[in-house]
């Protein structure tokens, strides 16, 4: 991805995170999250002592299971590389997740379990985007599966969670027209109250 040439530099911090998507064989989903932080000079941390450039001052992972609602069934998580050892107790509050949906307020739940002292950070900042893999893992592959048994796609009242939750997916515009011609233009109903 092309970005404007940057004034001269030097690369000091590296964070990299992955995300990636199971389908097992007992029906359920596993999506997984992983994040390291590394630097390119010695760190000296009064826990750890003198870290080589490239070692992990962060290095840690999730799995979630989720059902085809994407509820979450187990939940796991380690916390290999930290800063303090008291981060380590970061991980068993995670167990909190266990029953919540990923979907409409998802960011708010996480908070209202995890948020401030009652959990890790970083392990906090991995489930925010925990959702959005498993969207991206679960409805394509269902219906690639459907496709395959020559089975029709279900049909809703309302339009798929992503319309008009982006400029592309906007319901007066040319991606909904392409791909759901029905919803252009829709509005949910008004709840009356």
């Amino acid at each position: 991805m092309p970005l404007p040439d940057p004034h001269p530099r030097s690369q000091l911090h590296t964070r990299s995170v992955v995300y990636r998507g199971y389908h097992r064989e007992d029906g359920l989903w596993d999506i997984e999250a992983e994040m390291s932080d590394t630097k390119t000079y010695a760190l000296e941390r009064s826990e750890r002592g003198l870290m080589p450039p490239g070692t992990p001052v962060h290095g840690m992972g999730i799995r979630v299971t989720v059902d085809d609602a994407m509820t979450i069934v187990a939940i796991a998580s380690a916390s290999d590389h930290t800063p303090f050892n008291e981060c380590q107790q970061g991980t068993d509050p995670m167990q909190k997740m266990v029953g919540v949906t990923m979907g409409p307020g998802w960011r708010v739940a996480i908070e209202r379990a995890l948020g401030g002292t009652r959990g890790c950070t970083h392990l906090r900042e991995l489930l925010f985007n925990m959702a959005t893999a498993a969207y991206q893992t679960i409805p394509a592959y269902r219906h690639r599966l459907r496709r395959q048994a020559g089975l029709p796609e279900p049909e809703s009242a309302e339009p798929p969670y992503h319309v008009d939750k982006c400029i592309a997916w906007d319901v007066n515009g040319p991606v909904v027209q392409r791909h759901y011609p029905r919803f252009v233009g829709w509005q949910p109903l008004k709840r009356r109250g």
